[in-house]
């Protein structure tokens, strides 16, 4: 038995597979649209962080170190710190053996008491000099008037020439010794050494006290800075010589980041510009930083000075490599709970300048 013809309704509806094709058709065009469009924010966002914002993971923490060495030689009496341990401005490192330098001391403060002792002599001897010369010249005056008087006697008869010559040869005496006497108190001035309101004497002695005294307080050495100890390899007993450094301090005011940019990105950065740090040792936790500067040389091998000639390499490689220039990065104040490390590996972006910034 034959089947009748189609029907008009059944001849024109769409199968079902024809409408699953038409649907993956639409969704491959919607994945390719959406994998160009990924692609293009995918770009301006690697054009951004390569580019616009400068980035590299060649960069490491840094802070100043300050060797501590003792002004005083001496023994090691005292030690109240530990290494590694984080000190406070003006907090005891170490004591270094004081009493030979106290000794010292009394000597110098001894010797400032003999001083105002001596100057008070000279003084006199100023005062007695000066009587002296006053005398010498009432004398000398009084001389100068007899022979005066005695001179025209001497025509008349009165006195003789004798008497005359005496009287010329006590005037000519009595000057002498006012000259005489006005060097001595001019050496009696010098020997006291007083200049204005300024005895040089007592200066010097004081002197001597103010060093001695120091020397008594550079035995107790301090810390400058807040800092932590570092490298400290020492004990009590040990004898600690002057101006030689028994241990170092990591200074905690200030922590910076040296980052070193390929030459290619210097354009992009300047000083002021804000940075984005991210250290190996607190994953996932951004600091934030300023920039301060950028090195201004590096030292090159190749065309540096051998005796007074410049050494160069006879050939160069056919890969130029871009040199890195090392840029300071001032770190905000270190958060307790997450100390820096001198030495702490770094991944550091530059960001630009900030928001309110108007130049």
């Amino acid at each position: 038995m034959s089947e009748g013809p189609a029907t008009p309704e059944s001849s024109d509806r769409p199968s079902d597979s024809d409408a699953s094709l038409r649907s993956r058709r639409l969704l491959g065009r919607i994945v390719g649209v959406g994998i160009v469009v990924g692609a293009i924010g995918v770009s301006i966002w690697v054009y951004r962080e390569l580019v616009v914002w400068p980035r590299t993971d060649d960069a490491y923490v840094r802070a100043n170190t300050v060797g501590i060495a003792p002004h005083v030689s001496g023994p090691i009496v005292e030690l109240p710190i530990v290494d590694n341990q984080p000190v406070e401005e003006g907090q005891v490192l170490f004591v270094v053996d004081p009493r030979p330098y106290l000794a010292v001391l009394e000597q110098a403060e001894a010797e400032l008491l003999l001083t105002d002792l001596e100057i008070e002599g000279l003084e006199r001897a100023v005062s007695a000099a000066q009587a002296e010369l006053t005398e010498l010249q009432a004398k000398a005056t009084y001389a100068l008037q007899y022979l005066e008087r005695v001179r025209p006697l001497l025509a008349k008869q009165f006195v003789t020439a004798n008497q005359v010559v005496e009287a010329e040869s006590q005037a000519v005496a009595t000057a002498s010794a006012v000259t005489r006497a006005r060097f001595q108190l001019e050496q009696a001035r010098k020997d006291l050494g007083q200049f204005g309101g300024v005895n040089a004497r007592r200066k010097a002695a004081e002197a001597m006290v103010y060093d001695a005294r120091l020397n008594v307080d550079y035995c107790t050495v301090r810390s400058p800075f807040d800092g932590y100890v570092t490298n400290l390899n020492i004990a009590v007993g040990e004898y600690a010589n002057q101006g030689q450094q028994v241990f170092a301090l990591v200074d905690n005011r200030i922590w910076y980041v040296l980052a070193n940019f390929r030459e290619t990105f210097l354009e992009e950065i300047q000083p002021g510009m804000m940075a984005e740090v991210y250290l190996m040792t607190y994953p996932g936790h951004a600091f934030k930083g300023e920039v301060q500067g950028i090195g201004w040389a590096l030292w090159q091998k190749n065309g540096s000075t051998v005796g007074v000639l410049p050494d160069v390499e006879p050939s160069l490689n056919w890969v130029r490599l871009a040199q890195r220039f090392p840029v300071r990065i001032i770190l905000e104040p270190p958060d307790p709970a997450r100390p820096y490390r001198m030495g702490n590996t770094a991944v550091v972006t530059i960001k630009g300048f900030p928001a309110d910034r108007t130049d």
